[in-house]
């Protein structure tokens, strides 16, 4: 019991800022959003075009691609080796920077895309103009989401809370003055989100340079320095290492991002649309609100699991799963009794329609079980993350979002003809396949053995050392087989 005790407060401590961080975010989207409202319709329906088109094309794109940075960083600072944390810190933000060419690219270009697929023009242009005045932002984020994961991966998740909400601050102010004062409409919004982003960033890379010691080197050279004669570590495998924990990371992260903007399509083509579709907009935003919590849990437990095994300490690895996972049943309780007893006052909050007020009223308690399995989900794939397994989570993300969610989504929606009831019944089987399916996974794992696969992974003080000798593990590519340990 008292390493229980002593484990929750190492998880209360990463977990809490990384809550308050969420909140935050959510609150300058809020701003964002309401600011656009504010400017008119045609201004708020462009730029809720806009800001999911950026969501799906780039910012999950990103966020995905530096979570493969996790399980090295968090495995990394566990035994010690701050070269590998360096260069892996540096190899991210340039893999995102040179990801962040192609997705720029396509977002100057969206007008004419979304004319071709016979989107209304008005809306197309305000869409256009908002994405080509974010791509700045695009930048911001290649810097940003690698130094928060290198952050909670060190275990000092305090800072990135007091640095963005001091941006957050002058978020509001900063809004107003350019969409409104300067009468820059939704380019202005869109300038605001992105020099708000850079004001975070310069924060945290103050806060981050000032307290950092000698020993821990932000800068390192990317060119692998001479290595003992028994190793033959390329540039290439190194790079390779990296991406092969990036691209699965991004999957699992994109493939159930995607499927609620799946469901927002589907529902344009249900009987009274407009009904649907303002129900998914109410649901998409609380169901953002609540997953501020699991991904906490997520982030905290992928960080001590890291941290653990890289310190060759399996059990404290075990421990650490077992303590968030019960945390994540706990919360999800929370969750599915807010959005069952209080779905009415949540719902005035959004709309006074009395058929939007209704159908939402009757969705929430479904997204509050499918809060019951979200929670351990998402905190189930930070044990993978910390575990340097995204491909296991990204090939359950896949069956279980779009071969068991996606066809019965579509089957009760439009074959059984219960609307979206149907849809968000589709979105409470493909919950409930994944958490069972990762539940099994975590369950069935050799602590011991994924230890020593984090001991081939980071080592103990070389960086990306015997990188090139690679073994054969259960769920994918082991790394840095040494030869005097098969001996």
């Amino acid at each position: 019991m008292p390493e229980v005790v002593e484990e929750l407060k190492r998880m209360t401590d990463i977990g809490f800022p990384i809550v308050g961080v969420g909140l935050v975010s959510y609150l300058k989207n809020m701003i964002s959003v309401v600011c656009m409202g504010r400017l008119g319709r045609l201004e708020l329906a462009g730029g809720a075009l806009a800001i999911g088109f950026t969501n799906i094309t780039g910012y999950s794109v990103l966020s995905g691609l530096a979570m493969g940075m996790e399980p090295l960083c968090s495995q990394a600072f566990g035994s010690r080796n701050l070269t590998i944390v360096s260069l892996t810190l540096q190899r991210t933000i340039l893999m995102l920077l040179l990801a962040s060419l192609p997705i720029g690219l396509l977002w100057f270009n969206l007008e004419p895309l979304m004319l071709r697929l016979h989107q209304n023009p008005d809306i197309t242009h305000i869409a256009s103009l908002y994405c080509r005045y974010a791509i700045p932002d695009l930048i911001a984020n290649s810097f940003l989401h690698p130094l928060r994961i290198y952050l909670r991966s060190k275990g000092t998740t305090w800072p990135l809370m007091w640095c963005t909400s001091l941006a957050i601050l002058f978020h509001l102010p900063i809004t107003i003055f350019l969409a409104f004062t300067l009468c820059l409409g939704v380019p202005g919004v869109a300038v605001s989100i992105f020099i708000t982003n850079f004001n975070t960033l310069f924060f945290l890379l103050g806060y981050t340079v000032y307290t950092r010691t000698p020993k821990e080197p932000l800068c390192t050279t990317l060119v692998p320095q001479p290595m003992p004669l028994s190793s033959t570590t390329s540039l290439g495998e190194e790079w390779g290492m990296l991406l092969r924990l990036a691209v699965p990371s991004c999957l699992a992260v994109c493939l159930e991002w995607w499927w609620y903007e799946f469901m927002t399509l589907l529902a344009g083509y249900l009987y009274k649309p407009h009904v649907a579709l303002a129900t998914s907009a109410i649901v998409i935003q609380t169901t953002s609100l609540m997953y501020t919590f699991p991904s906490a849990l997520s982030g905290s437990v992928s960080t001590r699991v890291g941290n653990e095994l890289g310190a060759g300490r399996p059990g404290k690895a075990r421990l650490a799963t077992a303590v968030a996972i019960g945390m994540a049943l706990l919360t999800s309780m929370f969750g599915l009794l807010w959005t069952t007893l209080g779905r009415e006052i949540w719902g005035r909050i959004f709309t006074e329609d009395n058929e939007v007020l209704e159908l939402t009223m009757a969705v929430l308690p479904i997204i509050g079980l499918c809060e019951l399995a979200n929670c351990p989900q998402t905190t189930g794939c930070g044990v993978l993350r910390g575990s340097a397994r995204p491909s296991v989570g990204a090939g359950i993300n896949f069956y279980s979002f779009y071969l068991v969610g996606t066809p019965v989504a579509i089957a009760l929606a439009f074959v059984w003809k219960l609307g979206f009831l149907g849809l968000c019944y589709g979105l409470l089987a493909a919950q409930v396949a994944c958490v069972v399916s990762i539940l099994i996974v975590i369950y069935n794992t050799d602590w011991d053995r994924e230890s020593l696969k984090a001991k081939y992974l980071v080592g103990g003080n070389s960086a990306f050392a015997h990188a090139d000798q690679t073994v054969k593990c259960e769920e994918g590519i082991g790394f840095l087989k040494i030869a005097t340990f098969e001996k």
